[in-house]
């Protein structure tokens, strides 16, 4: 776990202490295992194109418009300056909705002209790299937290928008159903400053429909 930026010991020792039922998750799910990934402009690319569509629709889709630059969805995305010349027909034709397009316009933008410069970002707090991404048409705080959790690794970010992160703990505390994102902020306030890897032990617990 040398890529992680925190001690996962510490966080261990903390949530431990602070909630029985998640220590009982964590012995049974096992390490933690959230590994930083490296291409950020990549992912919000991604992000934006699998917005409201099933895995193998939205993996057409990209691998059809990524062909449109002749680059191949591996060997990463289009540049900014590809994005922001890509007209209306060609990015249709390739299966992006108008307001797909708008949105990767902006990001192309927002990445050319600097307004989002991806060496700053590990330098900035959890509030200022979300207000930096959510500027962008189309990203919002979801968006924000998958960010600072998976490419930034920060420790204490709870994504009370993310359905799976509910579900897990709709299953380890028992509940009658998923509770809201108000509910889930309550619940998740004694993992602090570790909510990321509270997070990540409930989405084991909701792939596992319970641990």
């Amino acid at each position: 776990m040398s890529e992680l930026a925190f001690s996962i010991e510490q966080a261990y020792a903390h949530l431990r202490g602070a909630d029985p039922l998640l220590a009982a998750v964590i012995d049974r799910a096992g390490p933690f295992g959230l590994q930083p990934r490296t291409n950020p402009y990549a992912s919000l690319i991604r992000t934006i194109l699998f917005q409201q569509l099933a895995g193998p629709a939205a993996r057409a889709i990209q691998k059809r418009w990524y062909g449109f630059y002749g680059i191949d969805p591996d060997e990463g995305p289009p540049s900014p300056q590809q994005i922001i010349a890509t007209s209306d027909e060609d990015f249709r034709a390739s299966g992006v909705s108008r307001q797909k397009a708008g949105y990767l316009r902006d990001l192309a933008l927002h990445v050319a002209d600097g307004e989002l410069d991806f060496a700053e970002l590990p330098q900035l707090d959890d509030a200022e790299v979300q207000a930096r991404l959510t500027a962008v048409k189309g990203l919002g705080e979801w968006s924000a937290h998958m960010f600072l959790m998976f490419h930034l690794g920060r420790p204490d970010v709870l994504p009370v928008g993310d359905l799976g992160v509910r579900n897990g703990m709709r299953f380890v505390y028992s509940l009658p159903e998923t509770p809201t994102p108000a509910q889930a902020k309550q619940i998740g306030a004694p993992w602090t400053p570790f909510r990321s890897v509270g997070s990540w032990y409930m989405w084991r617990a909701a792939e596992a429909g319970g641990i």
